[in-house]
């Protein structure tokens, strides 16, 4: 691995003023995860690497005053998958970061880099995007905040700019009912990465109920299936599940690669949001959470 600067910053405008620095040459460092392999395999050259972790806030987890749950992004995805407001209310996010790699490497993965990695296979992308997630942005003029869906612009891509960092995700309330689902399909059952992968979340309030449906490594950015979410939220019938698990495969966007054909992803787009969907109404049926797979389909 080539010698590179190692720098803990003390405040939020020391890391983006040290992010900003260079042409280039500096990575921001959460768990690290991906960014050590590529460095050790020669894909990044950094002169620095920036260590975010130990900023405030970084790896908390907790309720903000307007009840959304704020999530540190450089929390764990053991400490995300396992706490328990997000068991209760995210399931779905649960069961997203609970598919990530082993036990192990999820001690030490964060939310915030499998965000800013911005791998269409990342599988936190699509539960955030059926959670309606808020990414929350620190640079040089202070923070903004983006959806999730805008967050990612393409593979390996973000909208964050020259000194800024992700620093944390916000989750909005969930009041009511609702039931989620996360299904993945691997190579093996556990550790690997998504061939495809399918997030299915419903919330029932006063206005009657939510679908969202998200899909990835199917399309250059984790997707939402809007038009299979307007049909399920007329008809939930046999034959209307069949209908939304076909215009969720019409909205993948796969390729060809050496993982698989785009024609067998695309299928088993349908085949996933099927099983999450069947999953998701029978959990509201019985007031209870669908049991939590973690894993491939």
């Amino acid at each position: 691995m080539q010698p590179f600067d190692y720098i803990i910053p003390k405040d939020y405008q020391e890391a983006s003023a040290l992010l900003g620095a260079g042409n280039g040459s500096v990575r921001a460092l959460q768990g690290g995860t991906d960014l050590l392999i590529r460095i050790r395999g020669g894909f990044v050259r950094p002169e620095r690497v920036i260590d975010l972790k130990g900023l405030p806030g970084m790896r908390d987890i907790h309720l903000s005053e307007d009840g959304w749950l704020v999530i540190g992004a450089a929390c764990t995805m053991n400490q995300v998958g396992l706490h328990p407001l997000v068991v209760e209310r995210y399931g779905v996010l649960s069961e997203g970061c609970n598919s990530v790699a082993s036990y192990q490497l999820r001690n030490r993965a964060t939310m915030g880099g499998n965000c800013c990695n911005a791998s269409p296979a990342a599988d936190t992308a699509p539960a955030l995007l059926c959670l309606d997630a808020v990414a929350e942005i620190f640079g040089p003029c202070g923070v903004r905040r983006v959806t999730i869906h805008d967050f990612f612009t393409g593979p390996g891509r973000t909208v964050l700019q020259r000194g800024e960092f992700l620093s944390g995700i916000h989750l909005p309330p969930i009041t009511g009912r609702s039931a989620g689902a996360y299904n993945k399909l691997g190579r093996t059952r556990i550790g690997d990465i998504s061939l495809v992968s399918v997030a299915v979340h419903c919330h029932q309030a006063g206005s009657g109920p939510s679908w969202r449906i998200a899909i990835g490594a199917a399309g250059p950015t984790p997707l939402r299936a809007v038009d299979a979410e307007a049909a399920l939220a007329q008809d939930t019938s046999k034959e209307g599940i069949a209908r939304a698990a076909e215009l969720a495969a019409s909205a993948a966007r796969p390729i060809d690669d050496i993982r698989g054909s785009a024609a067998y992803r695309r299928a088993m787009v349908r085949v996933l949001a099927r099983r999450g969907i069947e999953r998701v109404l029978a959990a509201l049926q019985s007031h209870s959470t669908p049991p939590a797979t973690g894993g491939p389909a």
